[in-house]
């Protein structure tokens, strides 16, 4: 029987402890760099020192110093911007916002009519009317006050659907513009960038904060000129009945203001801690079932659960912690609102017996008085509503201030870009005195890359793992510019390309193929969306996919699920090496494009790859050196500089770190193969 999981208290206490003492190990590394002052200090004031503040608000993360939230002006200025194209909209939702709220403001007047004229004895100035029948037409009159108050509120009710149907219209807009926005631009940033905010992390982007921006419409506009003009309104219309009562009605207002501006300053970062939450939540749980097969594989299933277990508990007590301030803040206005209409009828009470006011006056104050309390209660909810958006506005602006790719660094960058024409590029590419230190990293990768491939040539890259194969690669392909040195394509600067234009002349096969969840059809056309089916069957064929294609329940309209999961290893690898020749590039890029081939599948293709590379710049990553024996360069790789080049017959003669790796590789396939004669003898 499984052992049960620990109880929340204990889970949240286990993280407590582990979370203190993360801090108290950062704090010691620091300390230990540290000199002077804090040398002389007592053992009692380093403990305290060191000891770490509890903030609640803080989401699970490294230690390090946590980004400031933009002012609220700010975020306010930049939502604003968000309504430019949209101004027609806005002004009928603000006119049918302010004309249904005058029209409300009528109908407690059909209530004071009703109170003095119909339920109340007859006033003074109108006993006159008696006997001609006044007393038989008050049942009457009361009828005429309930159809015209109807008519009124039918009135307003219509004008404010039409006021928050063109809101809601432009909500889905803003949701729709914010969220497009925050896509596009996080697939222009750096690939570093994108691998800190993981795939569940991207996804709590685009559908909770980007989601929730259009909502601030009602939070920031709809409801607070709704609760002003109501107040306004409301205000004016006391100010008729009896000016006195109108003064306990303002006192209200600096409590409001005082309340607001206490409570603002505390719940948005909470708030921003939830959302941080919950998208550190999202992204283990889909990066535990993307690798659900390695987390059963290990019996890690357990260990996966108690983990999502702590995420989730702690998201669950910073939501707890956003339930208590409002609550506390709706607690205070439950108590205000009953108070303040116990005052209105003592004083408005006695202000009646005196004959100062009437029973309908008492009436219709009251009526007002809750239409204003009533929008400043409404303002508190909005302002709670108000920072939820604003904090998830914050991390949008975030992502959206972000550098896109390549623009950090990019010392030559011409303005405007070289666009280039893919008939007139010959292929050739030059190192000159590359080096590359990754954004993250202090140590560089690449050191002193000096190299010159003519048009056309196929190049081979070997070396141990990590001796910075798949970053030349990534240069080549302009996924990273170097830290130091050029690279040239044709005598022209890469940086100073048009980074879509010299995207369009890449081929890329790696050794961990991605497929998207579509078709055959379409992910082989992925690079030419216009390519027709004759010539998605040809690159099929080229790369010895066409076969097992047709054999597929729909062919080539075949779905293959999300990363082509319906289909093998070496299936894959096949409808990304067709993919790559649908794209006819002027350069290749083939990571271990083999590697997933069975050896039949190998040899039948092996003669393709040969023929596709032929006239085309080529960068071969081989582990395998049996493979690339006919490459017209191969260039070994060590430490992340080059320490050898040569043809494959030119290495064997100098016997170097080429020729010591192809021998283990011959001695380990003559192994193997002894293994198997000695199995087929016995």
């Amino acid at each position: 029987m499984p052992k049960p999981l620990p109880s929340s208290k204990n889970r949240y206490l286990q993280y407590l402890a582990e979370r203190l003492k993360d801090l108290k190990d950062a704090r010691a590394q620091k300390g230990e760099g540290s000199k002077g002052g804090s040398a002389n200090a007592s053992g009692d004031e380093k403990a305290k020192a060191d000891k770490p503040k509890r903030d609640w608000t803080q989401a699970p993360e490294k230690p390090g110093k946590r980004k400031a939230s933009r002012p609220f002006s700010v975020l306010l200025r930049e939502f604003l911007r968000l309504l430019d194209g949209h101004r027609g909209k806005v002004l009928i939702a603000v006119t049918t916002v302010l004309i249904a709220t005058g029209i409300g403001l009528i109908t407690p007047i059909g209530a004071k009519i009703t109170l003095d004229y119909v339920i109340a004895p007859t006033p003074e100035h109108l006993r006159t009317l008696e006997e001609w029948g006044w007393s038989q037409r008050r049942v009457e009159l009361a009828w005429w006050v309930a159809l015209a108050t109807l008519i009124v509120v039918g009135i307003s009710v219509a004008v404010a659907t039409i006021g928050r149907y063109q809101l809601t219209r432009l909500n889905k807009l803003v949701q729709s513009d914010v969220r497009a926005k925050v896509f596009e631009h996080l697939s222009t940033l750096p690939l570093h960038k994108l691998s800190a905010l993981k795939s569940g992390g991207v996804s709590s982007i685009l559908r909770d904060d980007a989601g929730i921006v259009g909502e601030m419409l009602f939070s920031v506009l709809y409801n607070p000129l709704r609760a002003l003009a109501t107040l306004v309104g409301g205000l004016a219309a006391m100010a008729i009945l009896d000016w006195r009562m109108l003064l306990g009605g303002l006192v209200l207002l600096p409590a409001v203001w005082i309340t607001h501006r206490t409570w603002i300053a505390r719940i948005r970062p909470v708030y921003s801690a939830v959302k941080a939450a919950r998208t550190n939540t999202d992204a283990q749980a889909t990066e535990a079932f993307a690798g659900m097969r390695i987390v059963r594989a290990f019996d890690r299933r357990r260990g996966e659960a108690v983990r999502f277990a702590k995420n989730n508990h702690f998201m669950a007590r910073q939501e707890m912690l956003v339930w208590w301030w409002s609550r506390i803040i709706e607690m205070i206005w439950m108590l205000i609102i009953p108070a303040c209409t116990a005052i209105a009828l003592a004083y408005g009470g006695s202000r009646v017996i005196e004959g100062k006011l009437t029973v309908g006056d008492i009436g219709a104050f009251l009526t007002y008085l809750g239409m204003i309390l009533g929008p400043m209660e409404l303002l508190v909810g909005t302002a709670s509503q108000l920072q939820n958006g604003l904090a998830g506005w914050d991390r949008c602006l975030d992502i959206l201030e972000e550098k896109p790719e390549l623009t950090a660094g990019a010392q030559s960058v011409v303005s405007p870009p070289v666009v280039l024409q893919k008939a007139h590029v010959r292929g050739e590419v030059r190192f000159t005195d590359v080096s590359f230190t990754y954004p993250a990293g202090k140590e560089p990768v690449l050191s002193g890359i000096n190299l010159h491939i003519p048009a056309g040539t196929t190049v081979a890259l070997v070396g141990a793992s990590g001796s910075g194969k798949t970053t030349l690669c990534n240069l080549v392909a302009r996924f990273f510019d170097p830290s130091e040195g050029a690279i040239e394509l044709d005598g022209v600067d890469l940086r100073s390309i048009d980074v879509g234009s010299f995207r369009r002349l890449l081929g890329i096969v790696e050794q961990d193929v991605f497929l998207f969840d579509g078709t055959v059809a379409d992910n082989i056309a992925f690079a030419d969306r216009d390519a027709s089916m004759d010539r998605i069957i040809a690159a099929a064929e080229a790369a010895n996919a066409h076969e097992f294609i047709q054999k597929l329940d729909k062919g080539y309209d075949t779905i293959i699920g999300e990363r082509g999961v319906r289909l093998s290893g070496g299936q894959k690898q096949r409808v990304a090496i067709a993919r790559a020749l649908l794209a006819d590039p002027k350069q290749l890029i083939l990571d271990e494009a083999t590697s997933n081939l069975d050896t039949q599948s190998e040899r039948l293709i092996q003669a393709s790859l040969s023929e596709l590379m032929r006239g085309r710049t080529s960068f071969v990553i081989a582990h395998r050196l049996s493979t690339i024996r006919d490459a017209g360069l191969i260039v070994v790789l060590r430490g992340g500089r080059i320490v050898e080049m040569g043809t494959h017959e030119e290495l064997l003669e100098r016997k170097g770190d080429y020729f010591a790796m192809l021998q283990v590789q011959l001695h380990t396939a003559k192994d193997f193969a002894d293994i198997g004669n000695a199995g087929a003898e016995k």
